[in-house]
């Protein structure tokens, strides 16, 4: 059953970055992902969720087999291969992808730790999950207390911690984190206030980024995967989109 609730929320993400904001928002939030995408390798990249917002930042990646997952409301236009699925239940065999990009998926599902369950699940082991979020304390949303009309992106939104917290109950260990969004983006001084920021108050960014790393039992051999690469779509799942 197509999951109404990520999909009509994720609409609305998409639209608010078409925006002047929101394409802003997208370039700071993009220069994070390439930071944490840099010495990222392996076969398969997938991107879950909003399309055409981060193609600046694949674009540096050493992954080249990029593949997009969409809802289906969200149909992506560009190349590459897309594959239109319900976000709840990922499309792929399990120990398949070497990395993953989650870009504010978790604010506009239901169940978000199903969501990286099933992260964890098709990730190779010692693959990379690069996920993004606004933070519910940070400098900019707290902004809105006297700029109310300035447009705030739509979402439920959650603490870094807390989605760390998820993360190391599916077997995830953090590896790095990056803050941004410190003022807003449209301001004279937004580049200053950035590189302030992140040196002097990183915690306290509306935007955080995460790169963790899918661990597994040290009494449980890690798979060679390296010598035998598993297919990519489990048996029966539906033929992908390529698009362009």
């Amino acid at each position: 059953m197509r999951d109404r609730f990520s999909s009509d929320r994720l609409d609305g993400l998409q639209a608010w970055y078409r925006s002047t904001l929101g394409m802003a928002v997208a370039r700071i939030e993009c220069a994070c992902v390439q930071r944490l995408l840099t010495n990222v390798f392996g076969y398969y990249l997938v991107q879950v969720g909003p399309p055409n917002v981060y193609g600046e930042a694949l674009a540096i990646s050493r992954i080249r087999q990029r593949i997009l997952i969409s809802p289906f409301s969200l149909a992506p236009s560009g190349e590459g291969m897309c594959i239109l699925s319900d976000l709840s239940a990922l499309p792929l065999a399990s120990d398949s992808v070497d990395a993953i990009l989650l870009p504010h998926v978790l604010e506009h599902c239901p169940q978000p730790r199903a969501v990286l369950a099933e992260v964890e699940r098709v990730l190779i082991p010692e693959g990379r999950l690069v996920l993004t979020g606004f933070n519910p304390l940070g400098l900019w949303r707290l902004s809105r207390l006297w700029r109310p009309t300035d447009g705030y992106p739509p979402g439920r939104f959650y603490l870094a911690a807390q989605v760390e917290h998820w993360l190391s109950e599916q077997g995830f260990e953090i590896e790095s984190r990056d803050y941004a969004l410190f003022g807003s983006p449209l301001g004279r001084h937004a580049q200053s206030i950035e590189d302030l920021g992140r040196r002097f108050w990183a915690p306290l960014g509306g935007l955080y980024a995460i790169r963790a790393v899918k661990r597994v039992a040290t009494l449980t051999p890690i798979k060679p995967y390296r010598c035998e690469r598993h297919v990519l779509l489990p048996s029966g799942a539906m033929r992908p989109i390529v698009r362009g």
